[in-house]
């Protein structure tokens, strides 16, 4: 099993390119199963996740055409030969099951697996089920699958979330988009993500307004063609490594970044005393920190365009070592502070008090074995182990290859002492 040696205390210097958005990515794949014609997807992220959906399309039926290293990925959906997506490829990533909605809109039918567990708390599928049963799909869950049929087809309903969920509002666009008549989403999350989706559904001959609002319209269309789309730069990547060129010092700059998605992120490390220049027109984004302290501050995650969930581990990582406490507190997911006792590995003072942690800033931090938990957790170790005195060793790190694309690569070109191995977990 691999794992990262961090050789930590280098300043970070260079420019780092921001690859293809993962959570965009995985819903554009999805399109696919809308629309007998070929969709190119560019610009995509080479990622354990998104190979991953893939292979379940071409599970399904679909013919895909993606080599390995290209960021271009073509799916050809003409003629599916399934619509079961079963439990041993669903969960191995809850975005698979989005596949649902898609499957019922084309086929009529579909058998799904439930999700599978998840490290960072339950979240349920229940408002996706909803949101399916109110445009007319006949649902019954029966030993761990979700069987459904519309026989009489699709019809625009009108939703109301009890909650915003980004997977929700996804998969009800998707599903709407075939929908008869019109289907009318609120209390919609308003991720950039969403935008992405919903462009490249109307480049296909859809009829979606509103995304990036709390409502979202989609008028039902009898068919939906093919497209080439570019998928969005990756705002959870582009924010990861500002934090990483903020936690070892030093001067980065982010290309392609989708500098306008990172308001919320830009105005935190700012207010944490480091140096950014945000050129939205050049999609760049400069990070400078140069021997002075960090500002301990504190924040709370919220929905899109409140500071992202994705980027809280990253975020506490960098205020270990920050002049004074900050409180970070975690309202989206349960059980997101896996990485805590992690960075207290390292030297970290942070006390976890349910969906709040107090992190009192150290003056360094010393290098330690640790081990990944989730996605993003994993990363925060990465940042800690930039700025940790001594080498890091950081296992698990397949948890790192579903989300984030070249990782050592980008961060050992700017400098970073950073190195791959294959192995035993220490």
């Amino acid at each position: 099993m691999d794992r990262l040696h961090i050789t930590g205390g280098t300043p970070l210097h260079g420019r780092i390119h921001v690859s293809g958005a993962k959570n965009s990515a995985l819903k554009l794949m999805v399109t696919c199963l809308l629309t007998d014609q070929p969709v190119e997807l560019t610009n995509m992220p080479n990622l354990a996740d998104t190979r991953f959906l893939a292979q379940l399309l071409e599970t399904l039926g679909v013919e895909v055409y993606w080599p390995k290293g290209s960021s271009t990925c073509h799916l050809n959906a003409a003629e599916l030969k399934s619509t079961i997506a079963p439990y041993e490829q669903v969960r191995k990533m809850r975005a698979s099951f989005n596949v649902l909605g898609p499957l019922i809109a084309r086929s009529g039918h579909a058998t799904v697996s439930l999700p599978g567990g998840c490290a960072i708390g339950a979240r349920p599928v229940d408002l996706h089920l909803k949101a399916l049963e109110a445009m007319g799909a006949d649902l019954r869950v029966e030993g761990g699958y979700v069987k459904a049929a519309a026989i009489h087809g699709l019809r625009g309903a009108h939703i109301n979330f009890s909650t915003v969920s980004v997977g929700a509002t996804e998969h009800a666009m998707l599903t709407a988009t075939l929908a008869k008549g019109e289907t009318i989403l609120e209390n919609a999350a308003r991720e950039p993500e969403i935008e992405d989706l919903a462009n490249c559904l109307n480049t296909m001959g859809a009829n979606v307004t509103g995304a990036g609002t709390p409502i979202i319209r989609i008028k039902g269309v009898e068919a939906l063609k093919g497209t080439t789309y570019p998928v969005m730069p990756d705002r959870i990547e582009a924010g990861t490594y500002a934090m990483a060129a903020a936690s070892a010092g030093g001067d980065v700059t982010l290309d392609g970044c989708p500098v306008a998605a990172l308001g919320a992120m830009i105005s935190k490390l700012r207010e944490a005393g480091v140096t950014i220049d945000a050129d939205e027109a050049a999609s760049t984004l400069r990070i400078r920190r140069n021997g002075s302290a960090l500002k301990a501050v504190s924040l709370s995650t919220q929905p899109h365009p409140g500071f992202p969930t994705d980027l809280q581990a990253q975020f506490m990582a960098l205020m270990c070592t920050a002049d004074g406490t900050s409180i970070i507190r975690e309202t989206i997911f349960e059980n997101r502070f896996m990485h805590a006792p992690e960075l207290s590995r390292l030297g970290a003072d942070i006390t976890v008090r349910g969906q709040e942690a107090v992190v009192k800033g150290v003056d360094h931090l010393t290098a330690a074995p640790v081990m990944a938990t989730d996605l993003r957790a994993s990363v925060s170790l990465v940042i800690a182990g930039l700025a940790a005195q001594g080498e890091t060793v950081v296992n698990r790190i397949y948890h790192l290859d579903r989300g984030f694309e070249r990782l050592e690569a980008k961060l050992g070109a700017c400098g970073a002492k950073i190195e791959r191995r294959s192995g035993e977990d220490e």
